[in-house]
């Protein structure tokens, strides 16, 4: 989320989680603004921020002025930043970024949850799902990477995730959110969840 607009259109979709990055990106927004939406939020959905290439201090800064429920985290986590996440009571998602050679590998025990995305991610690029056919987590699989209303059930077919996570598909333009891909995104992963209930 890059407003208070753009999470309100996602709390009137259906989601069950948004996020605000605090990194390098076209989503990127302050910790004033970031601190801003989240208070929006509240305890309506669950409230990641999304970290990369930010040191630990930076992120424990991040961590005092933004409530958040989870961080999501596309750097390796140290044993100091793994221990006050846990004592703030935070829940850690850590990034697999298949295809690319510089992460291959994600460190599961200091995790919650594996979100699994492009060689770039963030891009809003698809990209082959045949690496989860082949590895087992330990951890709730969360999928990324150029998911949109027209292949999100597919995808969840493929990979059999626990969750899925959108940006760019759900969007009007690079950091705005559009409502009826977004209600529509989230129609049709629910719809996929709740085949057997």
């Amino acid at each position: 989320m890059t407003s208070v607009e753009d999470a309100a259109i996602v709390l009137d979709a259906g989601a069950d989680a948004l996020g605000v990055v605090l990194a390098t990106s076209p989503r990127e927004v302050d910790v004033e603004r970031a601190a801003a939406i989240t208070a929006f939020v509240g305890e309506r959905a669950v409230r990641v921020g999304v970290f990369r290439g930010r040191a630990d201090d930076v992120i424990r800064h991040a961590l005092d002025d933004v409530a958040l429920d989870a961080v999501q985290l596309h750097d390796p986590l140290s044993a100091d930043l793994a221990q006050e996440l846990r004592e703030r009571g935070l829940a850690v998602i850590t990034v697999l970024a298949i295809g690319s050679s510089t992460r291959g590998e994600v460190d599961d025990e200091r995790a919650d949850a594996i979100l699994v995305d492009g060689p770039s991610p963030g891009s809003g690029r698809a990209h082959s799902w045949d690496v989860l056919a082949r590895r087992r987590f330990t951890h709730p699989l969360i999928v990324a990477g150029g998911l949109n209303a027209a292949n999100v059930a597919r995808v969840l077919a493929d990979t059999d995730a626990w969750g899925v996570d959108a940006a760019s598909g759900t969007e009007a333009s690079p950091g705005r959110k559009d409502a009826r891909a977004t209600r529509d995104f989230v129609r049709a992963a629910r719809r996929w969840f709740e085949r057997e209930e």
